[in-house]
């Protein structure tokens, strides 16, 4: 009579262990790709606000002109001082999001004092959510909203 070894699993009993395993990190890693992309999105417009502020705070501490360039098409925007000095921030512009023209082209500057050299809107599309950016006359100021 044969006696049964007791010191480790067979390879049918690994094979199902590691095929739970396998379908509990597929169904973990499927539900958690909608909360990581909505806050890479969120994470986007939350980055362009601190990104024309610092441009504004720049312009002031400086006391120069400060462009912010928007290219949708290139999928980056960038920040620059003077034509002959380079580039003060270049970011890149993630494939989910689209940057639209809306009463304002997106060309602006920053003048020494702060204030923005044109008001107007422009429109972000994130997965089907609008949102409004509005540049207000005096003092550069601007906000986000949600369409």
């Amino acid at each position: 009579m044969r006696t049964k070894s007791k010191n480790g699993f067979t390879l049918l009993e690994t094979l199902f262990v590691l095929t739970v395993f396998l379908v509990i990190t597929s169904v973990s890693a499927i539900l958690l790709k909608s909360p990581f992309s909505s806050l890479e999105k969120q994470q986007f417009v939350t980055q362009l606000k601190a990104d024309l502020l610092f441009a504004q705070q720049h312009a002031m501490s400086q006391q120069a002109t400060v462009s912010v360039h928007i290219l949708p098409e290139e999928n980056y925007y960038y920040l620059r001082g003077s034509y002959d000095s380079g580039y003060l921030l270049v970011r890149e512009i993630p494939k989910t999001v689209t940057i639209k023209e809306g009463t304002m082209k997106l060309f602006f500057y920053f003048k020494p004092d702060g204030n923005i050299n044109r008001f107007g809107t422009f429109n972000i599309v994130i997965d089907n959510q609008w949102y409004r950016m509005t540049f207000l006359l005096g003092k550069g100021r601007f906000y986000v909203s949600k369409e």
